[in-house]
């Protein structure tokens, strides 16, 4: 980066077409960022507060909630910055380090949830040596390959972008500095870069949804086999949150990233459901589909009103 100074800051023009929208999309997106924010607090502090829920599961539920929090943090509060009419602009060196942990936090939550597929496939399909397979070394060695495998990605995606000369226009047409906004800048030939940008996150995001299917076939093949209704119920209740979140993760950043001829509007709106609304929704499916956290968060009300009335 240090070789291509020609452009100190570039200039972030926002959403596509919502021109004189600024003032509402402030108000709109400053809800749901507050709301993600207090979500996944609360379900960090119901799992933190619980020992009942100190178990794999948890533990990697409490992670997600973590990364639900960072993950919009990249690009929201600068988006939320240049609505309320301060300035666009955005150095060089901000933007990469955006660019970066945008692809970091995005691989290391998508790993994530392979990873917490894996562990619903050990609880249903292997009940009793559940704790034995699922042991805590285990669970921070699948924790930490995850956090490997985002920084790789990372590191991958933000050197082949940035090694490129970039001069001339510094206006960025796009709300946060990602892959398919910053190359049309540059002056070189992006060709490449924009072959392994695609590459790697469409081979990563097919693969982890593959791993995915994988643990939930056999996950579905282990419940048809469960004899009594209830047990199907509280194995199908078990799973139906995560693959919830699942779908509204995977589902955007298919079409972001292999979609034939990007549509600058559609791709916004997919970016921000993908960035902004999806890690709020986690809060609200996992609240209310898991009923451990439910009375978790219950005990938890009751104990700061408690104290409050004393």
């Amino acid at each position: 980066m240090r070789n291509h100074t020609e452009l100190h800051e570039l200039i972030l023009l926002g959403i596509p077409q919502t021109e004189g929208l600024e003032t509402v999309l402030f108000v709109i997106f400053s809800c749901v960022y507050l709301f993600t924010l207090l979500g996944n607090s609360l379900i960090l502090t119901a799992i933190v507060s619980s020992s009942t829920l100190h178990t794999p599961m948890y533990f990697f539920l409490g992670l997600l909630s973590i990364f639900d929090m960072l993950f919009p943090s990249v690009t929201c509060p600068k988006m939320l910055f240049y609505l309320s009419g301060q300035s666009q602009a955005i150095s060089y060196e901000g933007c990469a380090a955006q660019l970066f942990f945008y692809h970091f936090l995005g691989a290391t939550e998508g790993c994530l949830y392979s990873v917490m597929a894996y562990d619903r496939f050990v609880a249903i399909c292997h009940p009793l040596r559940y704790m034995l397979i699922m042991r805590p070394g285990v669970c921070v060695g699948l924790v930490m390959a995850a956090w490997v495998v985002g920084c790789l990605q990372a590191t991958i995606l933000t050197s082949f972008t940035f090694q490129l000369t970039y001069c001339g226009s510094n206006r960025v047409d796009y709300f946060f500095c990602d892959i398919p906004a910053v190359l049309p800048l540059a002056c070189a030939d992006s060709s490449l870069a924009q072959r392994v940008g695609s590459s790697a996150v469409g081979f990563l995001v097919l693969m982890l949804w593959f791993s995915v299917c994988v643990s939930y076939t056999r996950i579905g093949i282990a419940i048809l086999r469960i004899r009594s209704a209830e047990g199907r119920q509280k194995a199908f209740s078990t799973c139906s949150a995560h693959l919830t979140a699942i779908l509204c993760a995977y589902g955007p950043v298919l079409i972001i990233y292999l979609q034939p001829a990007p549509d600058p509007l559609l791709g916004a709106v997919v970016q921000i459901l993908n960035n902004i609304v999806s890690p709020m929704l986690n809060s609200l499916i996992y609240s209310l589909r898991n009923r451990e956290v439910k009375s978790s968060l219950k005990r938890v009300f009751h104990n700061v009103v408690f104290i409050s009335l004393e």
